[in-house]
């Protein structure tokens, strides 16, 4: 990923400010006030006019991520976020820098295994350029060797660096396990090997297969108007391919019943463990995601946490979570404790999951989750014009629908005890497969 924030910080943290005491007026109004502005050239996003504050934030995201990698090339698309940035158009690297040094706009890319997505935040004044700028970067970009190889080499030391991460050996390990011969499974960072062997072809051929117009999904937030916003999309996204040329990815699930163990000389055993879960199209999805906030998604009022730490003090942390890919489900847990205590973490952990499975949550657990995930979305996804224009594109990304913010309450207002029961049995009732990293006993 990649992020600039360069001048004008003092204004941005201004208008932050202001945002932060009127969040609430601000975020009830988003919820219901989304238009869809369409360009003359088709192209679609979701807006939310605010003039409160002169700012614009753009979000936007193309299906494919690090999936549409070249076998042997894995890492391109995690590449690519470190280049757009380093030459476009006319401009080489350096004045490129200079050119956005002097807009002053915040700026990311990030590619995951499913999307390769991005986002832009600029004052109303500034706006203008910055969108010229964006088009370079999504458009235009030079690919130039020195840029290329200087941005090779940070990635080849973050590599190297993971190779004694026992974290990151323990993701490695447990991806490799539960996605053997699929594109999940492969690195999105890529390797030591791969990395070396990306070319600006590679690069740009990527850039070409994934950015297309109907491919594309965008979210919009601030001070433009929709006749403004379809001039922006026409010149920012008109110029890509009408059609994406993305390799098909095939549907799986995740393999269990493994175990792992990988000696690694380390003050802590890193334990992680998996099982097959759900998309999340799928009907289940609120009844799951209640389920895993009581188990470990809950932190700090989750059962984990509970027979974890504050009964055995076997940890500081412990967690579980449900995720969700475009080809694929899983649920997961894991924690980090004393060589002396692994045996008895992962047994603890394995009968919380089981006992989850067999009685699901109480009534009273199950409403606190409700409480909890209904209060909390707002603080959490809708307090900057930066996070909504995010949720836009999320929302459009998984198919949820215009007016999901308004609904999403009564989404998970209408699981039923026996539905979370159900689900619980259904996702937590399968062997994990289960990975450690730490010492071995001897």
């Amino acid at each position: 990923m990649k992020m600039i924030s360069q001048k004008l910080k003092t204004t941005f943290a201004v208008v932050g400010f202001a945002l932060s005491i009127a969040g609430t007026t601000i975020s009830s109004a988003y919820a219901v006030d989304i238009k869809t502005v369409v360009s003359d050239k088709g192209i679609k996003a979701l807006l939310v006019e605010d003039y409160a504050v002169p700012l614009i934030a753009v979000s936007f995201s193309f299906k494919g991520g690090s999936t549409q990698d070249a076998v042997g090339k894995e890492g391109t698309a995690s590449l690519l976020t470190n280049l757009l940035d380093e030459g476009a158009g006319d401009l080489d690297s350096q004045a490129f820098q200079v050119a956005l040094d002097d807009n002053g706009m915040k700026f990311s890319f990030n590619a995951s295994q499913d999307s390769f997505s991005g986002s832009i935040q600029t004052l109303k004044s500034e706006s203008a350029r910055s969108f010229e700028l964006l088009t370079l970067m999504l458009n235009n970009p030079r690919f130039d060797a020195d840029p290329i190889e200087r941005m090779k080499a940070s990635r080849m030391n973050g590599l190297r660096a993971a190779e004694t991460n026992p974290q990151a050996i323990a993701s490695k390990t447990l991806r490799n396990a539960l996605y053997p011969n699929h594109p999940y499974g492969r690195p999105s960072g890529g390797t030591l090997e791969s990395m070396p062997a990306i070319t600006k072809q590679d690069l740009e051929t990527y850039r070409k297969n994934v950015f297309a117009r109907d491919n594309v999904v965008i979210g919009v937030v601030g001070a433009i108007s929709p006749d403004e916003l379809k001039a922006m999309l026409d010149q920012v996204f008109g110029p890509m391919a009408e059609k994406a040329n993305l390799k098909p990815v095939p549907e799986t699930q995740v393999k269990t019943g493994e175990t792992i163990a990988v000696d690694f000389n380390t003050p802590q055993t890193i334990i992680t463990m998996a099982m097959p879960g759900i998309k999340r199209e799928d009907e289940e999805f609120y009844a799951a995601y209640l389920v895993n906030y009581v188990l470990g998604g809950g932190s700090f009022s989750s059962r984990l946490y509970e027979e974890v730490r504050e009964k055995r003090g076997l940890a500081y942390g412990v967690y579980s979570y449900l995720g969700t890919k475009d080809h694929s489900g899983v649920v997961g847990a894991g924690t980090a404790t004393s060589t002396s205590n692994t045996e008895k973490a992962v047994e603890v952990i394995l009968t919380e999951i089981e006992k989850m499975a067999k009685e699901g949550p109480s009534a009273e657990e199950l409403e606190k989750a409700k409480k909890y995930i209904k209060g909390s979305y707002a603080i959490s996804n809708l307090d900057t014009s930066g996070k909504i224009a995010s949720v836009l594109s999320a929302i459009q990304s998984a198919g949820l629908g215009i007016d999901y913010i308004d609904r999403r309450a009564s989404y998970l207002d209408a699981v039923t005890i026996e539905d979370a029961k159900a689900v619980a049995q259904k996702l937590l009732s399968s062997k994990p497969t289960i990975v450690t990293v730490g010492k071995t006993a001897k």
